[in-house]
Parts: structure tokens; sequence; C-alpha cells
């Protein structure tokens, strides 16, 4: 539960940062959420002109807290710093991507935009470095885990 809670903070943060940049680029808001949530959920697709507010919050933030569970569990398995949130900028990009390509919502990276790429990604690790430094401090480290993320007591082989 911890790594939701970080997971929501870091969504709130990256969110405010997308309406931030989309203030000074004028880019608009993106409903791919809604359309990836409704094509899991009842395996239609919606029309690209469907703009399905609650929806598109449900994906937006369901998303972000399911993988910012998965850095709680990082982070209490020892998995914590800014290299272990650098790795979980790529598990929330390739979430993001895996289900949205999945359903036929989305279209793969390299044919968007070089500008689309670097917003997205910029966007996806300021999320997972906020989630991190807010898991890295609400989960506490496994009892069988050091300091430094290894193994507590002798090693099995």
């Amino acid at each position: 539960m911890r790594g939701a809670v970080a997971g929501i903070a870091g969504v709130a943060v990256m969110t405010l940062g997308e309406k931030l940049e989309q203030a000074v680029t004028g880019r608009p808001d993106s409903y791919v959420p809604a359309r990836t949530l409704t094509a899991l959920g009842t395996g239609r697709r919606l029309p690209g002109s469907a703009r399905p507010p609650v929806r598109n919050h449900l994906m937006h933030w369901g998303t972000g807290a399911a993988v910012g569970a998965l850095r709680g569990i990082w982070a209490a398995s020892g998995l914590r710093g800014v290299r272990a949130s650098a790795w979980h900028a790529s598990v929330r990009l390739a979430t993001d991507q895996t289900l949205e390509n999945a359903t036929g919502v989305g279209a793969p990276p390299w044919t968007w935009s070089r500008r689309d790429r670097v917003v997205d990604v910029a966007h996806k690790v300021v999320y997972s470095l906020v989630t991190g430094a807010v898991a890295d401090r609400l989960v506490p480290l496994a009892p069988d885990r050091l300091p430094d993320g290894t193994a507590a007591g002798p090693r099995r082989r």
C-alpha cells in the first residue's frame, strides 16, 4: 500500500508537470489512457474523438498506483535510490506501451515525433523519481535486508 501511495504522489507531480508543459507547448490533453482502459474492460475501442475524463483519470491514477506498488516492493527489498528509480521509469514506460499497443489504442514509440517521445519519457522519469523518493521514505527495508540491499545472514548457494 505504501508503494501505491508513493505512486499516487508520483502521478500528482507528473500531472502538474504535464499541465505546466502543456501551457508552454500548447499540447492538448491525451485521452489514450481512457481509450486503453475501455479496450481492456470491454474489448471495444472508442473513437479517437472520445474524451471520457473519468476513465482517463481512473487509468492515469490507477496505473500510477499499481506501478508504484511495484516500486514499494523494490524499496522493501533494497532496490532504492535514483538508480532504482531510473529502472522503474523503464517499467512505467513499458507498462503503458504494452497496454496501449496490445489493445490497439496506441502506436509504437518509434512512430511518434521526437518531441512526443521526449515529452513522454520526461514525464515518466519525473513520475518514477518522485515515486521512488516517496517509496524509499515510506517503505521500511525488509527485515532480511541490510542497508545496502543485500540479504542479511549467510548466503545460500
